[in-house]
């Protein structure tokens, strides 16, 4: 683990670690964003701690961005989104120092208009485990 990074904490699953986990495999996990853009907005990371998309090492390329490609797929086949927005930010608005993949579910007429992110929380953790709840069946499903 790389110092105190909270994605690194939530890989090696460390108690009180905000582990929202919808997906994990030898090299990817993907987790509930705990600021969403919108319900079901997930984070896809690699385990290994990297920072930046330049740093990310071959091998882990498709590993990664085909993870973030079935949980697009999820959101709309499974968890009736309209469509998502996947964007990776590289140090700039990048809030954790370690790769991470947005998925974003989008409705129609949801709101969001370019890269304006208004961010809204889960009511409770039992509203956040039920939704992350439903994108892993839907992650499964597809």
């Amino acid at each position: 683990m790389a110092g105190a990074c909270p994605f690194c904490a939530i890989i090696a699953g460390q108690p009180g670690a905000d582990d929202h986990v919808v997906y994990s495999d030898a090299d990817v996990v993907a987790f509930l964003d705990h600021r969403p853009v919108f319900k079901g907005h997930t984070l896809v990371v690699p385990r290994q701690h990297v920072v930046t998309l330049p740093e990310l090492p071959d091998s882990l390329l498709v590993p990664v961005f085909s993870v973030a490609r079935r949980v697009a797929a999820a959101m709309e086949a499974g968890f009736g989104a309209d469509g998502t927005f996947v964007a990776n930010n590289n140090r700039i608005s990048q809030s954790v120092a370690h790769l991470h993949v947005h998925v974003v579910p989008r409705h129609r007429k949801d709101g969001l208009r370019g890269f304006f992110w208004p961010r809204e929380k889960y009511a409770s953790p039992e509203e956040a485990a039920d939704v992350a709840g439903r994108v892993r069946a839907a992650i499964e499903a597809v």
